[in-house]
């Protein structure tokens, strides 16, 4: 592993933030990742569509995760220690999540599509072609909610990886009313679902046209999942 691609996966410096910030991202990181490790290991999951992961290995690609914000608890457990790289806010928020999810396995990119966009989708790129998988949440920061944005897109007509669309289900979980995506919060012991989407493929010289037909599919593939979850979970 390189030492590009080693940065990664390492914290990054608290150098630029006073004493009280980094006391409180020190924090925040070990209070979200013993949360999601402590309720984590409690979820049973079973998965739906499994062969599709296996598909974009035996086509020799790493995958492009995509899934919707609100779904990020279950999802991140269910992935960890995985390798996947995510991106992360130039911020003082930015830099408790990128730690907490280095604890669970992941790299962290850091921009968002609201600051430093375009240079995080460079890096992104990059970090792919060196092999490294990449997720999206892809109505993030700050939604629309279930509302498809053009990154993940993007991403995958630079580096002819295929986009994974996945959704967890789970039967039992808190809402965070108060958040603009309605975020789940597993409750302890539920059972969940993961539904893994059929991977899309963006052509190198794909028009604008032809993002715009594949973003409506990955919207269309993930409200499947979503109306598919939620029979399940309703089920008697």
């Amino acid at each position: 592993m390189t030492q590009e691609i080693e940065k990664t996966y390492r914290f990054a410096p608290l150098t630029n933030y006073s004493l009280k910030e980094r006391i409180v991202i020190r924090l925040a990181d070990r209070a979200f990742y013993l949360l999601i490790r402590t309720i984590g290991s409690t979820i049973r999951y079973e998965v739906e569509g499994w062969e599709n992961f296996e598909a974009i290995e035996k086509a020799g690609k790493v995958p492009i995760y995509s899934f919707w914000h609100n779904r990020i608890f279950a999802g991140t457990y269910f992935f960890r220690n995985r390798g996947i790289a995510v991106i992360t806010s130039q911020s003082k928020d930015g830099e408790y999540i990128a730690r907490f999810i280095q604890r669970l396995g992941y790299g962290a990119v850091r921009g968002s599509s609201t600051r430093g966009g375009v240079g995080a989708l460079v890096e992104m790129i990059r970090s792919m072609r060196k092999g490294i998988p990449m997720a999206f949440t892809v109505d993030g920061p700050k939604g629309p909610h279930y509302k498809a944005k053009p990154g993940p897109i993007l991403l995958a007509k630079k580096t002819g990886n295929p986009l994974m669309p996945f959704v967890v289900e789970c039967k039992n979980f808190w809402t965070i009313n108060n958040s603009w995506d309605k975020l789940q919060i597993p409750k302890p012991f539920t059972r969940a679902r993961l539904n893994i989407g059929e991977p899309i493929y963006v052509p190198a010289d794909a028009t604008d046209e032809d993002v715009r037909i594949k973003l409506a599919k990955l919207q269309s593939s993930l409200d499947n999942m979503v109306a598919a979850g939620k029979r399940w979970r309703t089920a008697v």
